[in-house]
């Protein structure tokens, strides 16, 4: 993802999420613009508009912390697209690779203690890292995502699951918000290490094959995935409706435990128990199988 092209094209985009009256700026005149015009934003940052007109091209080497604020305070920045122009500058200032630790691109695999202590919970829980595989889960997490794991011969993804697999529409409830949410992660993901070569064969397949995909990144959309609540529609136990929690695991920067759980009593908590009753007899059938099929060859 080439960098000016990228600063020029997120600032671009969130100037024309601002409308004059969020900004408390007069309207006057035909506009031509969505959202604010480059002088608006220039006078709302304290800047002049020809140094936010540089800034816009593309060119954050050497601008100050100061002058970034000013301008995530005038494009009313979120938490997420605030990071997200840091990431950006420190890019353009040859400090982002500082950044990024120097084992991201080396071959990840689950540790027993990982795996282990992912046995012990209770509820669904998966590993994933900043291109959205799945790397690691418990059973009852494979279980809730079935779909995804379909193919043992591929690596388990949420980009081509939810973009390329016609079950993501069955199982979201919700695929719009869905597929938002899994650009705007793979968006941030991509600002904090524009270098990681198989996320950018990722979003280039995804481009290539889903113009769901290419029309959303094009929007240039971040987000933090922390908390909250998502609903699917389950092709063994119905709806669940459960919450979940997103953490870094502090021995592996690069992937994170996410963690679902429904309320105590409810509807989907009931489903999760049949859930897990399901997933322990297909699990049994795979091993009764693998056990067969290891008794024949040795009785060959």
């Amino acid at each position: 993802m080439e960098h000016r092209a990228e600063v020029r094209d997120f600032l671009i985009t969130r100037r024309a999420k601002i409308t004059p009256q969020q900004a408390g700026l007069p309207v006057t005149g035909t506009r031509r613009v969505a959202g604010l015009r480059r002088s608006e934003v220039a006078a709302l940052a304290g800047v002049s508009v020809e140094y936010y007109a540089k800034l816009e091209r593309g060119s954050l080497a050497g601008v100050s912390a100061g002058v970034l604020e000013a301008i995530a305070r005038a494009l009313r920045l979120d938490d997420a697209e605030r990071a997200h122009l840091l990431r950006l500058a420190q890019e353009a200032n040859g400090s982002g690779a500082l950044l990024r630790p120097n084992r991201r691109h080396r071959p990840w695999t689950v540790r027993p203690s990982l795996q282990w202590t992912l046995d012990a919970i209770t509820s669904p829980a998966i590993v994933v890292n900043n291109r959205m595989d799945v790397v690691a889960a418990n059973l009852l997490g494979r279980a809730m995502y079935a779909d995804m794991f379909a193919d043992p011969a591929r690596q388990p993804n949420f980009g081509r699951f939810t973009f390329l697999d016609g079950a993501a529409r069955r199982f979201h409830t919700d695929w719009d918000a869905a597929a938002d949410m899994t650009v705007a992660d793979l968006r941030t993901s991509a600002g904090k290490d524009p270098h990681d070569k198989g996320l950018h064969d990722l979003v280039g397949e995804l481009s290539t094959l889903s113009d769901e995909f290419r029309h959303r990144w094009a929007a240039h959309n971040v987000r933090i995935h922390g908390t909250g609540i998502k609903t699917f529609r389950h092709h063994v136990v119905g709806e669940l409706v459960l919450s979940y929690e997103s953490m870094d695991l502090r021995a592996d920067p690069d992937v994170a435990l996410k963690i679902y759980a429904a309320e105590p009593g409810s509807p989907s908590a009931h489903a999760l128990t049949l859930l897990a009753s399901w997933a322990a007899m297909t699990d049994d059938g795979r091993a009764a199988d693998q056990r067969s099929e290891s008794t024949s060859m040795t009785n060959r």
